[in-house]
């Protein structure tokens, strides 16, 4: 909490450091800036940012392209990825910008239109920006409610920029507006982030806003699997890793993994590794001994 920072000057306005106040989606920073001629930022961030460009020009470097921005666009950068972007040395840009974290991050800025082959995109109004940014920036003292105001303003942004992208693509609600490799791409990431709370192929397609029929079907097209399948063997996977790396019980691994039945686990576990789980760590260490032997 110490952390937070506040900054509030003739150039530069923001709000950074934020705590996660939830686990589907929260606010990390976010402010605007009038950037000097050249101004160039160059590094890699852990959470999703969202730069919207208000006035002047300047360019975005990332997986090996640069585009040339301008008021009316706004650009997405990824976490943990290198890019660069900055301002022109004549008409240096202004813009605002939003970074968050979360469970539902990916899905979110997908529903916005963005993808890894689409992250520069027409933004809305400079006035519906500036005002959700300002509501943000407005309750910056740190409280319980404040975290709740943050948290609604920013849903509510989504919400806005989701509803500009509908009417900009001028889709039909009912189509799926996004190659199948976007929704694997954001099934999996709920899947690694979730896959110890129970959840199921209805929770996974609900969250990124798909039928289980259409997600089933995007699975068998890209990986030549179901989800089902997908989400069993990543369980499994992360078992056999707990059985070989700690003293848990079965018991304890089939919860560790989303499983409330130690039987339902140790039938699919035996069914994908033909061993029950309490025999595997032996199994593997035979098998270990046995290489070793070998001339």
């Amino acid at each position: 909490m110490s952390n937070v920072k506040y900054t509030d000057g003739a150039t530069f306005r923001c709000l950074e450091n934020l705590k996660e106040a939830s686990l589907d989606i929260s606010l990390i920073h976010t402010g605007r800036e009038y950037c000097l001629p050249g101004h160039i930022c160059s590094r890699s961030r852990e959470e999703f940012i969202i730069h919207f460009v208000l006035k002047g020009t300047g360019f975005y470097s990332a997986d090996g392209q640069t585009w040339s921005l301008s008021p009316g666009q706004m650009f997405l950068i990824y976490p943990d990825e290198p890019v660069t972007y900055g301002a022109d040395e004549t008409d240096p840009w202004t813009y605002a910008w939003i970074g968050f974290k979360g469970i539902r991050a990916g899905s979110l800025t997908a529903q916005c239109g963005f993808s890894r082959k689409n992250r520069v995109l027409p933004a809305p109004s400079s006035e519906l920006i500036t005002e959700y940014i300002d509501h943000l920036l407005e309750y910056r003292q740190l409280s319980q409610a404040n975290d709740l105001r943050r948290q609604a303003y920013l849903l509510l942004f989504f919400a806005e920029l989701t509803d500009f992208h509908e009417k900009q693509s001028g889709q039909n609600k009912k189509s799926h507006e996004y190659s199948t490799s976007v929704y694997v791409e954001l099934a999996i990431e709920y899947i690694t982030s979730m896959y110890q709370n129970g959840i199921g192929i209805s929770d996974i397609a609900s969250n990124i806003g798909i039928s289980r029929a259409y997600l089933n079907s995007a699975f068998q097209k890209e990986l030549n699997m179901s989800a089902q399948s997908f989400l069993i063997d990543y369980r499994m996977h992360k078992a056999a890793s707990l059985l070989l790396g700690t003293d848990m019980s079965v018991k304890e691994i089939a919860r560790c993994i989303g499983y409330t039945d130690q039987l339902v686990f140790s039938k699919a576990f035996k069914k994908k590794f033909g061993v029950s789980p309490k025999n595997y760590k032996t199994h593997q260490e035979m098998l270990e001994h046995f290489h070793e032997k070998q001339p």
